[in-house]
């Protein structure tokens, strides 16, 4: 018993169709329904006519299927959402015939293909086939002089608008600066200058007096160090005393290294009562003396 082998059909169909075909570059999907389940493909359109579209499909669909296509026609706004049948199928390349257009859809196409004719009326731009031109050579069967419809280009009447709109804005910030300049420097010429203050020399008074107008003393502490080595002896500080009695600045003059420290850190806790010049209140310069006594 002998077998034949038949030969699988070749899935497709020539696209024999002779309609003008504009360049279409726009992203395009496909639904089609599978055991029931609508099934959205993605692709991108290469081409239109004012019956069908050409598209490069991310997915395989049969002649006869009917469909559901969107995509966005370019000048024109929003998407068109249109029922079509696919007329041919090679490999990613598919044709889908336009089906029950309303008028506003059909009038829309025309008029829109009508503004992509060549440049003699009644000439349409010749385009590629999809079924014998590469995917990768669709971009450069659109014929030179012809720019895709989403590339946007600026006239130069809207670049020189544009730079009017920036020299304006710079000069408008240039002006606000100056006057904001000139106001703040008007505000700092009316505010008057603050005269320092100067404090009156310091009276030189003998340590007797100030010693007798002590009010609070602290006694020193004697470094333990100093007494382990018995270092004893006089510390003798040069003092200046502000005129509420607060001592404002002491300096060691004499006395041992190690007892100098304990000597001054107790001398800036004294108090005194201000010593009055020509009856008021007057910072005072003197020299005490701190005496360190070990046991």
């Amino acid at each position: 018993m002998s077998t034949a082998a038949a030969q699988a059909p070749v899935r497709g169909a020539k696209n024999t169709r002779q309609v003008p075909r504009f360049p279409l570059i726009v992203p395009a999907d496909v639904i089609v329904l599978r055991s029931g389940i609508p099934c959205s493909i993605p692709g991108r359109s290469v081409s239109i006519g004012e019956r069908g579209l050409g598209v490069v499909l991310a997915g395989e669909v049969h002649p006869g299927d009917s469909v559901a296509i969107e995509f966005r026609l370019p000048g024109t706004g929003g998407r068109l959402r249109l029922s079509a049948v696919v007329r041919y199928q090679a490999l990613l390349h598919c044709g889908f015939e336009f089906l029950n257009l309303t008028a506003e859809q059909q009038t829309l196409i025309e008029h829109w293909t009508e503004k992509r004719s060549a440049p003699n009326p009644g000439t349409a731009l010749p385009v590629s086939n999809p079924q014998t031109t590469p995917p990768h050579r669709m971009a450069a069967a659109v014929p030179l002089g012809v720019t895709t419809p989403d590339r946007k280009t600026h006239s130069p009447r809207f670049r020189r608008a544009l730079w009017i709109v920036l020299a304006g804005a710079f000069l408008l910030g240039g002006l606000g600066w100056w006057y904001w300049y000139r106001a703040w420097n008007e505000l700092e010429s009316q505010i008057p200058a603050t005269q320092p203050l100067v404090q009156p020399a310091p009276t030189t008074v003998p340590a007797e007096v100030m010693e007798a107008l002590v009010t609070h003393k602290v006694e020193p502490i004697y470094p333990e160090a100093a007494r382990q080595a018995n270092i004893q002896g006089v510390v003798v500080l040069d003092v200046v005393i502000a005129p509420d009695g607060t001592v404002a600045d002491v300096r060691p003059i004499s006395g041992p290294d190690e007892l100098t420290s304990a000597a001054v850190d107790a001398v800036k806790w004294w108090r005194f009562r201000p010593y009055l010049a020509n009856g008021q209140p007057a910072p005072v310069k003197t020299t005490l003396a701190v005496d360190f006594q070990g046991n």
